[in-house]
């Protein structure tokens, strides 16, 4: 993931999309969260760049949140838990 984050919590847009992505796929890295108004940086990408990433565009903290991390684990017993968000 990259961007920026205000006090607000609204995601801010950031430069070098491209070489990010490009990094991300080096990387074996499948899925990658992008400020929303970096949205268009993604149509200029190359064809095969964009086929194999799933982007997800966040406007804000909650989006990224609920995108980056996985709230369900097993604990040491054994027993399923998940978070309140």
């Amino acid at each position: 993931m990259t961007g920026e984050i205000s006090l607000q919590g609204y995601v801010l847009p950031v430069g070098g999309i491209k070489e990010k992505c490009l990094a991300a796929l080096r990387n074996n890295i499948k899925r990658v969260i992008i400020p929303y108004e970096n949205k268009y940086d993604v149509e200029e990408l190359p064809k095969e760049t964009k086929e194999n990433l799933e982007f997800i565009f966040a406007k804000d903290i909650k989006e990224v949140i609920k995108n980056s991390l996985d709230y369900s684990y097993v604990n040491n017993q054994g027993r399923e838990l998940r978070s309140k968000f």
